[in-house]
């Protein structure tokens, strides 16, 4: 059979309008009575959070500790997981005081193998039900792959995807044998396109996307709705205090309150994923759409280093959802690691 433009457009058409019907057909099936259907499920989604417990990895800076701030103003208590335990202290205590809302501190460093059991165990050991799941934590590793050190790779790996998926395994069972709750991945504009000289973190950020859609479409006919957060350059004080102030200057960014608001509106509507800002929207529209080739090609110019990068281990006292760079870089050299959380 010969292809051509017309023919392959008449396929897509077919394509759209069958899967139109099929759509249809879903939402017809999703209308019945299911045995985990839920009184709860008639209210607003995020009026039913009330009095209940979050659970937010990386709390204790950037979009973690404002997910903190607003799901607190919610009326949910919550769970505070990250390595910077005075941090996640002092966050506790502006939280009590504002809404009184209970806290309770874990001190984790989730890039240990391990870790995130240790942290569903320790929730269990105090008699916490999550209804929600915010899973922040994370990190990126900018420069030349050859020339990054293998366990920062190991530990970005382990943080950004294996934490991240057995804390979704683990606490999903429940959400969906009460028939309610939710899951908040945090992925990245980075996760529609491989990224060169940061080519991991892109491809773990494609993980998260991917994953989290998949466990909306398992998990939404049972009151439980996840959604795959895709934020891209957001305001936070990473650069002033890694020595580089300024770097955000004539850069497109949001701040964490944007990201977060964008966040719980689109947990509100039960969607399966949001990109924070119509920019970042488009751009991840025109990287399906543009040659593949292309798309990698063109992520070149952003992240190539400017001079051989000398490997560099992450410091012992970074927090896994922040980031160190070397503080004799200049604002004119990119950063050896970075986050958009």
């Amino acid at each position: 059979m010969r292809f051509s433009a017309n023919n392959l457009f008449f396929q897509k058409s077919r394509y759209v309008r069958l899967l139109g019907i099929v759509n249809t057909m879903d939402e017809g099936l999703a209308n019945r009575p299911l045995i985990h259907d839920h009184p709860r499920s008639l209210a607003p989604l995020l009026d039913t959070y009330a009095e209940r417990w979050a659970l937010v990895t990386g709390a204790s800076s950037g979009i973690g500790k404002e997910f903190a701030n607003r799901l607190a103003a919610l009326g949910m208590h919550l769970v505070l997981t990250a390595r910077r335990e005075d941090e996640m202290k002092t966050l506790a205590d502006e939280l009590d005081t504002r809404h009184g809302t209970r806290c309770e501190i874990i001190s984790l460093d989730l890039c240990v193998p391990g870790h995130p059991e240790k942290l569903i165990n320790e929730i269990q050991a105090r008699n916490i039900d999550i209804e929600l799941l915010v899973n922040n934590a994370g990190f990126a590793s900018v420069g030349t792959f050859a020339d990054t050190d293998h366990q920062q790779v190991f530990d970005l790996v382990q943080l950004n995807i294996a934490a991240l998926t057995e804390l979704a395994y683990r606490l999903s069972g429940p959400m969906i044998e009460r028939g309610h709750g939710g899951i908040i991945n945090v992925a990245s504009v980075a996760g529609f396109q491989p990224v060169a000289y940061m080519s991991a973190y892109a491809a773990s950020k494609a993980y998260v996307l991917h994953f989290s859609e998949a466990l909306w479409a398992e998990f939404k006919d049972y009151g439980v709705t996840v959604l795959a957060l895709c934020p891209g350059p957001t305001e936070t004080d990473f650069f002033n205090v890694a020595g580089v102030p300024g770097w955000l200057k004539g850069q497109s960014a949001h701040t964490p309150e944007e990201v977060v608001k964008t966040a719980l509106r689109s947990l509100e509507k039960k969607k399966h994923y949001v990109v924070v800002g119509w920019k970042n929207y488009i751009l991840s529209l025109l990287c399906r759409l543009a040659p593949r080739k292309m798309v990698v090609n063109e992520s070149r110019k952003y992240f190539r280093p400017r001079s051989k990068p000398k490997k560099k281990n992450r410091g012992q006292d970074t927090e896994p959802e922040t980031a160190t760079l070397d503080s004799s870089e200049s604002s004119d050299n990119l950063p050896k690691q970075t986050v958009d959380h």
